[in-house]
């Protein structure tokens, strides 16, 4: 008799994790440099002043300060941060 040997995880297995992407920091909040402020797929949003854009189009902080989202030329969105007064 032909018979299938039931291991049953094969069928399994097909579902990639969830890659956690979206703004992690909002606008009006505190950053130190090197947080990420927004994970994306393409430049939904632009770098702006202070705002570094990493190969897989990650958004960060280059220095401490707060976070300012702002539309820029052509209404696209750009993304600063406006460095801490030095005291």
């Amino acid at each position: 008799m032909a018979h299938k040997k039931g291991v049953g995880s094969s069928k399994n297995g097909r579902e990639s994790a969830a890659q956690r992407l979206g703004i992690k920091i909002f606008g009006g909040q505190k950053v130190v440099a090197g947080n990420i402020i927004v994970r994306q797929r393409g430049s939904k949003h632009n770098a702006g002043n202070n705002v570094g854009m990493g190969k897989d189009d990650t958004l960060y902080a280059l220095v401490d300060g707060t976070v300012q989202f702002h539309k820029g030329k052509r209404d696209k969105s750009y993304v600063s941060v406006i460095p801490e007064a030095q005291a």
